[in-house]
């Protein structure tokens, strides 16, 4: 029998996790996406309700499938192992499809990053500077991209008001505009090529008593790459799939937080979204040149593993602040911002000039960058963090959703009213070592100076609390953090 309740639960799942040693490193396991086909895979499902046999429902349950991306080459596959020769012929072949794909996937349209800017920048301030618990200096971590599209996928679901709030926040005019923005984000952000794993993953988790319209999870499917899944709200065994689908979606690297997350038997459908992300540096760090250092937090000095290199580059300032981007291999870059001596990271963050750089995608035509000696010393970190989205998404102008009286969910299904978003949740971490940058992140919503530096070098010394922000090779904001305790 289907519940009979007037209200129900819908929860936003968002899930976030980054990294950049090699694959297998740390013990972790890399995401398991399934198929690599072009089409979906839909698949037909008969299933007992309630044990009675009279009460069987056919359901179509849509199951995501993952774009074919086209390898990076191994070069060491294309040396003859009896002469040694090296077939540049064959090489070349290779890397001029992956490149070609590559290049047309992480290509927006024109005109489609500046219709995102205004969410990047105004939910990074939100999310990384919002609501500070009294006496906080805790990290913050949050991948703008993960939120964008479990935010994408609500939108899909509720109609009206409720709807249009979701939509002004993300820059869209209509559903139709964001189906194709989103579809660009994700492309733009998904690469599993060998030489960078980027990994975007959807998911709809639904409760078997209740009728949903099939036209709405095809369009998620389609648009969104979401997989449905059905079980019995509330039970331990439907919140040990969602939490082990979270954690291979991100490569175990958030089980803690992910091992938290529970539905109730009045949720109604929990929406997940989870982000991926493995590199390296185009120059990696010497392990030789790693030492002990000594951090000064905003609660005190303490010693952690400083990595040290020196080489030309750019460095770029603002009126409050010191920033230099370290490439990552055929991927985008790590933005490193050190405020002036005196200034929070919190402020920093809320300086239009930083918002403008790190949004630029390269820097390129930035007034103020130098290019000279840097003296980079950065520590090793590993941090994580909670946030709790609903406050900021009300402060954003998203409101309705969490309101049983006035949200709109009828896309989604019309057996009940009152449905209202009563979790928002967004769990992400960072991991950085001398190779690279790992990092994950999931959403799950149920319902140095300002002064022009020397001419020739620059000590560039993150030994305070600084602000990172990790970017697609198409510009894309992945992940942004305050690192306060390394």
């Amino acid at each position: 029998m289907r519940k009979m309740i007037t209200s129900a639960i819908l929860s936003l799942l968002c899930v976030c996790a980054m990294a950049g040693c090699k694959a297998g490193d740390g013990g972790q396991k890399e995401p398991d996406m399934g198929s690599t086909e072009t089409t979906k895979t839909e698949i037909t499902e008969t299933e007992v309700l309630g044990g009675d046999e009279s009460e069987k429902r056919e359901r179509n349950m849509i199951q995501a499938v993952y774009p074919e991306v086209a390898p990076y080459p191994n070069e060491e596959e294309y040396i003859d192992p009896k002469t040694g020769e090296f077939d540049d012929e064959e090489f070349s072949k290779v890397f001029d499809v992956w490149w070609d794909q590559k290049r047309n996937r992480r290509a927006l349209p024109e005109g489609c990053a500046d219709s995102l800017k205004p969410f990047f920048v105004t939910s990074i301030r939100e999310f990384l500077t919002g609501n500070p618990r009294e006496g906080e200096d805790e990290n913050r971590i949050y991948s703008p991209v993960n939120v964008y599209m479990a935010l994408s996928m609500l939108a899909e679901t509720v109609d009206g008001d409720s709807r249009q709030q979701i939509l002004t926040l993300l820059g869209a005019d209509s559903a139709e505009a964001l189906r194709s923005q989103a579809s660009q984000v994700w492309n733009a952000s998904y690469c599993q090529d060998g030489a960078v794993t980027s990994l975007l993953a959807n998911s709809l988790w639904l409760d078997e008593d209740v009728n949903f319209k099939q036209e709405t999870l095809e369009t998620l499917a389609d648009h969104y790459y979401a997989s449905s899944f059905w079980g019995q709200m509330g039970s331990p065994e439907l919140d040990e799939r969602l939490q082990a689908w979270l954690n291979e979606q991100t490569g175990n690297l958030l089980k803690e937080q992910s091992s938290n997350l529970h539905m109730t038997d009045d949720t109604l459908v929990a929406l997940a979204s989870t982000i991926y992300y493995r590199a390296k540096w185009f120059d990696e760090f010497s392990k030789s040149n790693t030492k002990e250092q000594v951090f000064h937090g905003n609660q005190g000095d303490m010693t952690c593993d400083f990595m040290h290199e020196s080489g030309t580059g750019t460095y770029y300032w603002g009126d409050k602040f010191g920033a230099v981007c370290k490439s990552l291999q055929e991927s985008g870059g790590m933005w490193l911002i050190l405020p002036d001596e005196g200034v929070s990271v919190e402020e920093v963050v809320m300086e239009d000039q930083l918002m403008d750089l790190i949004l630029s995608g390269t820097g390129w035509g930035w007034e103020n960058q130098k290019f000279l000696t840097v003296n980079l010393a950065m520590p090793k970190f590993d941090v994580s963090s909670n946030i709790n989205l609903k406050d900021g998404l009300m402060n954003l102008g998203v409101t309705d959703v969490f309101d049983g009286s006035r949200s709109d969910f009828t896309p989604l299904t019309e057996d009940m009213e009152g449905i209202f978003l009563s979790q928002a949740s967004h769990g992400a971490r960072v991991m950085v070592d001398e190779e690279g940058c790992i990092a994950a992140a999931y959403t799950v919503m149920a319902a140095a100076g300002a002064a022009m530096p020397p001419d020739e070098t620059v000590d560039f010394v993150l030994d305070r609390p600084f602000v990172f922000v990790i970017t697609s090779d198409s510009g894309l904001p992945l992940f942004a953090g305050m690192v306060k305790k390394p």
